[in-house]
């Protein structure tokens, strides 16, 4: 894709990941925190690969003059998205509209950070459009711990729904939560769509996908 971008001339966007940082030793973290990350460990081909992939754009930037925006996107949530790919928002919301407990993995203390997709899209709309390179962390800075957003789910959509711990992944990072400041200022940007806010949206767009009930109170559109 780089290749493609210096043969016609475009502009190439990186979506890159909080998880440059691995379990990190700053907090929150800075864009200009190297990080701290396992590269053998069980989830070091996405971190590294991501982190290579960083080094790849600034070098075709670099060498070839070729325009890039860096984004690292730290954990988003909204409609739409799979049902089961495993991510920790959509597992719980799919677990609790379905009666499943809630699966938490170690004590749930280890906290992140979760950002509405179109606090995302406006952020990666920003950053193409404006002239600076990156890398940018686009995040919501409020940070939650896992028992703190299975709670969340609970009050949004059943507050008897079970959880049940086990045990932790391997190389899973402690906290994550972005330090915005540069998107703030350079960007003119940050997040409006808080956790309890968005969560009812993406709820309502799975319940549907689940159940295959009508958005509109069981009133269908003609």
């Amino acid at each position: 894709m780089l290749g493609l971008a210096k043969r016609v001339g475009a502009r190439f966007l990186l979506t890159s990941t909080s998880e440059v940082y691995g379990d990190p030793l700053q907090h929150p973290q800075a864009e200009t925190y190297w990080g701290h990350v396992n590269p053998i460990g069980v989830r070091s081909c996405y971190d590294e690969g991501k982190r290579t992939a960083e080094t790849l754009a600034m070098d075709y930037h670099r060498g070839a003059g070729i325009e890039v925006r860096i984004a690292r996107i730290f954990n988003t949530y909204g409609p739409r998205m799979c049902l089961d790919d495993g991510r920790v928002v959509s597992n719980f919301v799919a677990q609790a509209l379905r009666k499943e407990p809630l699966t938490v993995y170690g004590d749930g203390k280890q906290t992140r950070s979760f950002q509405y997709v179109s606090d995302l899209v406006e952020g990666l709309m920003r950053l193409m459009e404006g002239e600076h390179i990156g890398p940018f962390n686009l995040g919501n800075p409020g940070e939650f711990t896992m028992l703190e957003l299975a709670q969340v789910v609970q009050e949004t959509i059943d507050p008897n729904a079970k959880i049940e711990f086990r045990s932790n992944t391997e190389d899973d990072p402690h906290k994550r939560k972005p330090d915005i400041s540069k998107a703030k200022e350079l960007l003119g940007w940050q997040p409006t769509m808080s956790l309890r806010e968005g969560l009812p949206l993406m709820v309502a767009d799975f319940r549907q996908r689940i159940f295959g009930e009508s958005k509109g109170n069981g009133v269908s559109a003609s």
